[in-house]
């Protein structure tokens, strides 16, 4: 029997719809800050097959949605190919500078990660999808160049616009590796992949052909080949407009807040599926409001392939018991 998920990703209209959260495991759960505290360092957590694998499993336990999503981070890439990277308590990620020529070939690094998705694989219920990930060239570019999180993020679009030629090189080498690191994920028993473009929404809509739609386009084409039978979900947070244009490369879309369910239901589900959208704040508020909510955008989505998630990730305040109940509303809602 095909599971839920991957039956909405092949454009079926299942009903209930499936369900997972982005961040579903992390720090609002209790269990993920015990194990976090016996770990020297967040990167520690994430190239520890067994601690990774336990992380994972965790929100499965708890809350049975549709799909695990592997513990790890976007930045395992920049990580891997040289580039020093530290996540500093309440500040997150720092790295070093970026020095393009001394980056190497990523190897055998992210073999650890690969092991994760194995033992994870091996672990799940009958009907849990796994999903693989990693983050879009644009986004992780975006972090190597700024040495982390950023107020205006200036210097990556300062070296977008105006050394072209030379960020075009660093995007073709996130490319491959990219398209590498998620085939590796697919091969080790992923069986949807999701490629995360959380800053796609600081680029004009010709700066996000280039820099996001392009290289999406390139992985989702040697994905295509290498694992023809895995899809991909493709989250270009802030892509307005032109996500029905990633519509056309993606097995399915994620909308983040900003984007109308309405609209969706009438520009993308006709190409693709649709995953998303609720607020992450209201899944802090929980009651009325969330349920208020869940129910316009099941609504809005009914007619055609749709996996209820958020609009972001799960937010470290948020009380456990509001996506228990969350996971409720959407299983009855049929």
């Amino acid at each position: 029997m095909v599971k839920p998920l991957l039956r909405a990703l092949a454009g079926e209209a299942v009903r209930p719809a499936p369900f997972w959260l982005m961040r579903q495991a992390g720090r609002y759960l209790p269990e993920y800050r015990k194990l976090r505290a016996s770990a020297d360092s967040f990167l520690d957590l994430c190239f520890s097959p067994t601690l990774a694998a336990e992380i994972t499993l965790q929100p499965v336990r708890r809350f049975e949605p549709d799909a695990a999503i592997l513990f790890s981070d976007i930045l395992t890439i920049p990580y891997a190919m040289g580039q020093e990277v530290r996540f500093v308590e309440g500040k997150g990620p720092v790295l070093g500078p970026l020095n393009p020529a001394a980056l190497r070939p990523v190897g055998n690094r992210l073999d650890p990660v690969y092991e994760t998705v194995s033992l994870v694989r091996a672990s799940l219920p009958g009907n849990t999808a796994l999903i693989g990930f990693a983050g879009a060239p644009w986004t992780v570019a975006a972090y190597m160049v700024e040495g982390g999180s950023s107020r205006d993020w200036l210097q990556v679009r300062r070296m977008a616009f105006g050394d072209p030629e030379r960020f075009a090189a660093l995007i073709d080498r996130l490319v491959d590796a990219t398209i590498d690191h998620l085939a590796a994920q697919a091969a080790a028993g992923a069986e949807a992949l999701q490629l995360f473009d959380s800053w796609a929404g600081l680029l004009p809509p010709s700066g996000v052909r280039c820099w996001c739609l392009e290289p999406a386009r390139r992985i989702a084409a040697a994905l295509r080949e290498r694992h023809p039978s895995v899809p991909l979900i493709l989250f270009p947070r802030g892509a307005g407009t032109l996500l029905t244009e990633f519509a056309e490369i993606g097995d399915c879309i994620g909308l983040d807040t900003s984007a109308d369910s309405g609209w969706a239901a009438c520009n993308i589900q006709n190409n693709a599926a649709v995953q998303g959208n609720l607020d992450p704040a209201l899944l802090v508020v929980g009651g009325e409001a969330m349920e208020q909510a869940a129910g316009e955008i099941l609504s809005a989505l009914r007619q055609g392939p749709h996996i209820f998630n958020l609009g972001h990730g799960v937010l470290p305040v948020t009380p456990p018991e509001h996506v228990a109940a969350l996971r409720r509303i959407v299983q009855e809602t049929a």
